[in-house]
Parts: C-alpha cells; structure tokens; sequence
C-alpha cells in the first residue's frame, strides 16, 4: 500500500524540516511549500493531508483553505491549521471552512504526529465504509445527498456545503425522527482529540438551514437535548 503524502505550507523553513523528517520516520511521504503560492503549483489532487499554516504572505493559511474547498477536486482533502493565531474567533473561523483539526504553536512535534494520524485514520475508515452498510443516496423529498461524490442537491440544483455541514446533514438524516445530542454530532463529525463549543455546531446548523431552502424548517433544536430532522 502507498504511503499517505503530507504537504506542509509554512513559511518557517526549520519548522518545516523538523516536522517533515519526523512525519517521513512515521512512513509517510512528505513535501514542503514555503508559501501558499508555492504550495498551489503543486498537484495538490495527490495529497491525503495538508498542513497549513495560517499567517503567511499574500496568501493566507485561510485564504489558501477557501480556495481549496472552493475546488472539488481538493475539497475533500483534511486540512490541519497550525497557527499562532489563538482567539476563539480564529478556530471556529478555521473549523468552519471545513478544517479537520486546528494545532496552536508552540507545538510539540508529538503532538502534531497525533493529530495526523487520528485526521487520517478517521477520514480513510469514512472512504473505507462499504456501500452494503451504508446508501449511497439519502433522500428527503426533493433534498438529496449523494454521499459518494459529497453532493446536496436542492430541488435539482446542487447546493454548495461545507464538509462539515454536509457531514452534520447526512447524519442527521441518516438519523431522521431522532433527537440527536451535541456529544454524538461531535463524535461523528469532529475529531475527537479537537476542542470544539457549541457555538461551532450552532453557526454550521444554521448556516445548513439557510443554504437548504425550505428544507431547513426540518432540521429540529430541542434546547439542553441536541438537534434532529423530521421524519
């Protein structure tokens, strides 16, 4: 089997000598770009994970990301944030783009190291999920969810979600009549090892509501329970 390829985009060239030699001793192959420009000439298709550092030059770390998910070729690829950006805002601003994970510096190397591993073990056991045990299509009237190509189609055009929105939706409809608590959407949708507040579940649910149209008024908040989709 193929190693799993890492970009890392940082301008801190040392920093990124250190991470790539220790991520290459764990078998990974691993590439640098020491700018978002730099990292953008690249074929950024073959990668499993990028590492993205937030605060660069004319291109930001965020910047970077948008376009990424902009793109569905590369919008599927898991993001981790390494940043010395620590505010509240910055992480759910990071998270909401569709970042997997979200590292503040200092970090330990260690602890990178995790984080990779936990994003990408999660990410290839979702590819690996065998169409007998689960449908490629989830289907709500005229809202469906083609979990295969990561499509939501709304009345016959196709919406544009975020992944984590699109991950939060399927599981609610996979879920649908039942009230489903914040604790179990986190597990599902959020690496386990991220600290993420209900703030951030809060603003992708009505970012979903809005971007669904009429469909929204289905998605159900029973206050101190969690949410659900009516059946």
């Amino acid at each position: 089997m193929a190693a799993d390829r890492i970009l890392i985009v940082d301008d801190e060239d040392t920093l990124c000598e250190v991470l790539k030699l220790n991520l290459e001793n764990e078998g990974y192959d691993v590439d640098i770009a020491l700018s978002a420009e730099q990292a953008l000439t690249y074929d950024l298709e073959s990668y499993s994970l990028i590492l993205l550092d937030v605060m660069m030059g004319e291109i930001s770390g965020i910047k970077m990301a948008k376009m990424l998910k902009a793109d569905v070729k590369t919008a599927e690829i898991p993001i981790i944030f390494c940043t010395a950006r620590d505010s509240e805002d910055d992480m759910i601003m990071g998270l909401n783009l569709g970042a997997d994970d979200y590292i503040m510096k200092p970090y330990t190397v260690r602890n990178v190291i995790a984080r990779v591993k936990s994003v990408l073990r999660r990410t290839s056991a979702h590819k690996d999920t065998s169409p007998s045990a689960k449908p490629n299509l989830l289907t709500v009237d005229g809202l469906h969810l083609d979990l295969e190509f990561k499509r939501c189609i709304v009345d016959g055009t196709e919406v544009k979600l975020t992944r984590k929105e699109f991950e939060i939706l399927a599981y609610l409809i996979a879920h649908r009549g039942k009230i489903c608590s914040r604790e179990q959407i986190l597990s599902r949708v959020w690496n386990d090892e991220v600290i993420v507040l209900d703030r951030t579940i809060d603003v992708n649910i009505t970012r979903l509501r809005s971007k669904i149209g009429k469909y929204g008024s289905l998605i159900v908040t029973r206050f101190g329970f969690g949410y659900g989709f009516r059946d």
